[in-house]
C-alpha cells in the first residue's frame, strides 16, 4: 500500500504547511481567537464552532477554542458546542474526501484501493476515534475515510462522537476551571496536563493503525 500511505503522509504534510504559512501571515482570529470568544452570548458560540469547523483546511487552535468555550459556557454547554464544531469539521473532511474520490482513483493503483477499503473496513472506526483529538491527524483520517467507499457517514460520525466526548469534556473542565482561578501558573499547568495527556493518545496510534496496515499487505 505505498501509494496509499505516501497519499496521507503528502496530506498531513500539507497540512503542516498550511500551519506555517498563517503563523507567518499572523492572522488575529486563527493565531489568538481569544479575544473574540471571552464575552459568551450566541455569537461566541457562532465564532468558535466556525473555526473548528475551518480546522478541517486551516490550523486554528482548537485545543485553545475549546478551553474558552469552558470559560465561556461552562463545562457542559462548553463541551456540547465544541462537540457540536468537532462534529462539523469531520463532515466537512469526509465531504471532501468524498468529493476527492476521482482524484484518488488516478494516483492509487486499484489493488491497493481495495486493501484500504479492506483495512478501513475492519479499522476506519478506530482510527477515527483515536485520531480525532489530534491535530492533522484527525482530517487527515476524516478526508481519507470520506474517499473510501467503506466508511458510511453514520460509522465516521459514531467514531467523531465517540473521539470527541472526552476530549471536548477534558478541554470544557479546563476552561471552566481556569475561569474561577486567579493563579496563572495553575492555568498555564492545567492547559499543559490537557496538552500532554493528547500527546500520549497520538503516541498510541501507531500501534492502534500500523498493525491492521501491515495485516492487510501481507
Amino acid at each position: 500500500m505505498k501509494h496509499y500511505w505516501l497519499l496521507v503522509g503528502a496530506m498531513a504534510f500539507l497540512f503542516l504547511i498550511l500551519f506555517g504559512i498563517v503563523s507567518l501571515l499572523d492572522i488575529p482570529i486563527l493565531n489568538n481567537p481569544g479575544p473574540w470568544l471571552e464575552q459568551g452570548g450566541r455569537w461566541t458560540a457562532i465564532i468558535g464552532i466556525s473555526l473548528l469547523i475551518a480546522d478541517v483546511i486551516l490550523p486554528t487552535p482548537a485545543s485553545l477554542i475549546m478551553i474558552a468555550h469552558g470559560a465561556a459556557f461552562g463545562v457542559f454547554a462548553g463541551t456540547l458546542i465544541s462537540m457540536i464544531g468537532g462534529l462539523g469539521a469531520t463532515w466537512a473532511g469526509f465531504y471532501l474526501g468524498r468529493r476527492g474520490g476521482p482524484l484518488m482513483n488516478r494516483l492509487i493503483p486499484d489493488y491497493e484501493q481495495k486493501q484500504a477499503d479492506a483495512m478501513l473496513a475492519r479499522w476506519g472506526i478506530v482510527a477515527v476515534i483515536v485520531t480525532r483529538p489530534i491535530p492533522i491527524l484527525a482530517e487527515t483520517t476524516a478526508i481519507m475515510a470520506g474517499a473510501s467507499p467503506s466508511m458510511a457517514p453514520g460509522k465516521v460520525t459514531v467514531g467523531a462522537v465517540a473521539g470527541l466526548i472526552p476530549a471536548t469534556l477534558l478541554y470544557a473542565l479546563t476552561g471552566a476551571t481556569a475561569a474561577t482561578l486567579d493563579n496563572a501558573y495553575l492555568i498555564f499547568g492545567l492547559v499543559i496536563l490537557v496538552a500532554g495527556l493528547f500527546t500520549l493518545i497520538g503516541r498510541r496510534i501507531g500501534n492502534q493503525i500500523q498493525d491492521p496496515a501491515n495485516e492487510t499487505e501481507g
